[in-house]
């Protein structure tokens, strides 16, 4: 038998219309067998990590329902990257999409391909802002509430540019 879980998937991207591109994501991922979207937040802007040289990406976060096992998301989301001409070349740098499963309900792996929470997951504006959005009252495992985590994360350029319908 096969256990739901509800995961948080951030998605971004600063190449190939940005916009579009975390729309035709979020199609794309809601068409997948054994996922279920259940929100998806606004649209919001941030400078890039990494080489300044580079355009502002736009970010969101979607909270799934799923079936799949960690691994098997991973891949699916692999997948989807891949349809959206995601080429893998130089860490923090341009792209025309990029998934991360930032939460497996409340599951901690620490593999060699996939780590939950996302290493990232508690200091970065661009995901605790949108994640705050669509579920304020989280706790991320080994990190807390996300409310105290927002509030003592400065905005760093983030802004939100539209709402998530």
């Amino acid at each position: 038998m096969n256990i739901e879980t509800i995961a948080y998937l951030g998605l971004g991207s600063n190449l190939a219309t940005p916009t579009q591109q975390l729309h035709a994501a979020r199609v794309t991922i809601f068409a997948i067998h054994g996922i279920e979207e259940i929100a998806f937040s606004s649209l919001y802007r941030s400078p890039p990590m990494g080489s300044q040289n580079q355009p502002d990406y736009v970010n969101a976060v979607m909270a799934i329902k799923t079936n799949l096992s960690a691994l098997e998301l991973l891949a699916s989301m692999q997948n989807v990257e891949n349809e959206h001409g995601r080429i893998r070349q130089e860490r923090w740098g341009a792209r025309t999409l990029d998934i991360d499963i930032l939460l497996f309900g409340d599951q901690i792996f620490n593999l060699p391909d996939l780590v939950v929470p996302h290493y990232g997951v508690a200091e970065r504006a661009f995901v605790l802002y949108p994640l705050a959005e669509i579920a304020p009252d989280l706790i991320i495992p080994t990190h807390g509430h996300l409310s105290e985590l927002v509030a003592s994360c400065p905005l760093n350029g983030l802004e939100r540019i539209s709402d998530g319908a």
